[in-house]
């Protein structure tokens, strides 16, 4: 199973793809999408949908997984985000690739074992769970935890009749 993992932004969406082969997991590529902030929105999420197709379409994952939205105190922040969320949501959803949700703890105690676990954590344990990776950002690490989530959550999921 190929999973897409994915960290919306719209300054820096994360992308990671990992392969779950029987209980193993193995790092395929990671990466991110930089938008310029003095570009119109419009431009910033033609973008990242242009080059998350383009992803999709080199890497051909079976399913993908995001993380579930955060509230933020700014309101224009939110609204940015949720934005670029609806793109991220919406790219593999244009390859019939079905997205799951996942919150920020469950990715976190899944990956490190702690729901309040710090980013350096995460990274570090995205290293150690995938061997070789070498994350390009905080972005894409955080994808590659989504990824990794998944992969060990999925199966509880369908199980549960999730």
């Amino acid at each position: 199973m190929r999973i897409l993992g994915l960290d919306p932004s719209l300054s820096s969406t994360g992308w990671g793809i990992v392969d779950a082969v029987d209980n193993r997991l193995h790092y395929v590529a990671d990466g991110f999408i930089p938008t310029d902030a003095k570009m119109p929105i419009s431009e910033r999420l033609a973008l990242i949908n242009k080059t998350l197709c383009d992803v999709i379409r080199q890497y051909q994952p079976q399913e993908a997984a995001i993380e579930k939205v955060f509230l933020n105190s700014n309101p224009v922040s939110t609204i940015k985000l949720g934005m670029a969320r609806g793109v991220v949501i919406m790219s593999p959803a244009q390859f019939d690739i079905s997205v799951t949700e996942y919150e920020p703890n469950k990715i976190k105690k899944a990956v490190v074992g702690v729901g309040k676990a710090e980013k350096n954590q995460v990274e570090t344990m995205v290293k150690v769970l995938l061997p070789g990776c070498r994350p390009k950002n905080n972005d894409s690490s955080d994808a590659l935890a989504i990824a990794i989530t998944h992969a060990h959550l999925r199966g509880i999921s369908r199980l549960a009749g999730g």
